[in-house]
């Protein structure tokens, strides 16, 4: 009886183990583009009191640097149509895909000269 209810228990949580892999992809993935996004928000508000210690953002690969160190490895960012150019004072919504995944996010970008 014992090995019957164990057998049922394990039936039931080992699927939804298996699942937390991908879940957490995912949240990774859209930890990184709320990282992006809050930086940006950063070096706009940091570029209106001095241009000293910003980064110039002109399209969705230059968000990469607003993150200390770069974008983790294995991360691709960009704008899903090719080099997009992000007019100063402008937002755009660039693509956030994670490793080796299809996992995806949206970080805002807003333009920066």
């Amino acid at each position: 009886m014992v090995i019957v209810i164990l057998g049922i228990l394990s039936a039931v949580a080992i699927p939804k183990f298996v699942d937390l892999r991908s879940d957490a992809q995912v949240a990774a993935t859209q930890a990184v583009a709320g990282s992006l996004t809050s930086g940006s928000a950063i070096n706009v508000a940091a570029r209106q009191i001095s241009t000293a210690n910003t980064v110039p953002i002109g399209s969705c690969d230059d968000a990469r640097n607003l993150l200390q160190g770069g974008l983790p490895s294995g991360y691709s960012l960009g704008s899903g149509f090719g080099v997009t150019v992000i007019p100063p004072g402008t937002t755009q919504s660039c693509t956030v895909r994670g490793p080796g995944t299809t996992s995806t996010a949206t970080a805002f970008i807003t333009g920066v000269l």
